[in-house]
Parts: C-alpha cells; sequence; structure tokens
C-alpha cells in the first residue's frame, strides 16, 4: 500500500515538473518574438499588457475570461493594456505565440516582455497577482 502513495506522489511530482517546464518554455518562446510583433505595436509603452487569445466559439472566453479582464480593466483603467487576439482570425500571431487552446492569456510587462502565461481561464485576482509579482500594480 505504502508503494502506491509513493508511486503516487512520484507521478503527481514528475506531472507538476514537466507542467513548469513547458510553461517556462512558452514564456521563453513567447518572448522571443513579442517585442516586435505586429499585434504589440500600437502598445503605449511603459504600461503593462495582457494579450488574449480567444476563439468566437469558446464559452469559457466569454462566460469566465472577458468578465475578469474587464473586471481587471475596470480596476486600473489606465494602468493595464488588454489587447484581444481572436485566434480563428489571426491565426499566423495564434501561431507565433504557440497558442493550442483558448483561452490563453499571456502578462507583459512594461517593455513588452512576456512574463507569465495562463492556459485556460486566469480570473482577475490571479492576473492581478501576476501584474503585482512584477512590480507593475500595486
Amino acid at each position: 500500500m505504502i508503494e502506491r502513495i509513493i508511486l503516487v506522489v512520484v507521478l503527481a511530482a514528475v506531472g507538476f515538473l514537466a507542467y513548469q517546464a513547458f510553461s517556462r518554455y512558452h514564456v521563453r518562446r513567447a518572448a522571443a518574438s513579442a517585442s516586435t510583433d505586429p499585434i504589440l505595436s500600437d502598445l503605449k509603452p511603459g504600461v503593462p499588457a495582457i494579450v488574449y487569445f480567444t476563439t468566437p466559439t469558446c464559452v469559457p472566453c466569454r462566460t469566465q475570461q472577458q468578465p475578469a479582464l474587464a473586471r481587471l480593466q475596470a480596476d486600473l483603467g489606465e494602468g493595464i493594456q488588454i489587447v484581444k487576439i481572436d485566434a480563428t482570425q489571426d491565426s499566423a500571431a495564434a501561431n507565433r505565440w504557440g497558442v493550442f487552446s483558448a483561452p490563453t492569456t499571456f502578462v507583459l510587462d512594461g517593455s513588452k516582455t512576456v512574463r507569465e502565461v495562463n492556459h485556460g481561464v486566469a480570473d482577475a485576482p490571479k492576473l492581478r497577482r501576476q501584474l503585482k509579482a512584477l512590480g507593475m500594480v500595486s
């Protein structure tokens, strides 16, 4: 019985480490092209941004992610920029950023450097924590 518990713990640890490694890889991949990506050309310098990939058929995008982003925008006003990308309309951008599911959000600092990636829904408190960890919001 103890062997099974140890096996479960080891498998969980391996899964967690694999996810962490994948997330770091995804951030590095997106960061490599983000500063020169045309979808970011209208961003104001010095202001953090969230790049949000969605699709028209994504129910969690409409019911959870968009309201969370709207709440964050209402709370931070000019202190945050949100770039919404329809992955079906701009599949080239989705490919450049390595997006494979919707919703996916990328948190960028004021110099357009990708700092965090969220696969799936990221609520407003989580996004705020990520921005706060960057020192971009109070």
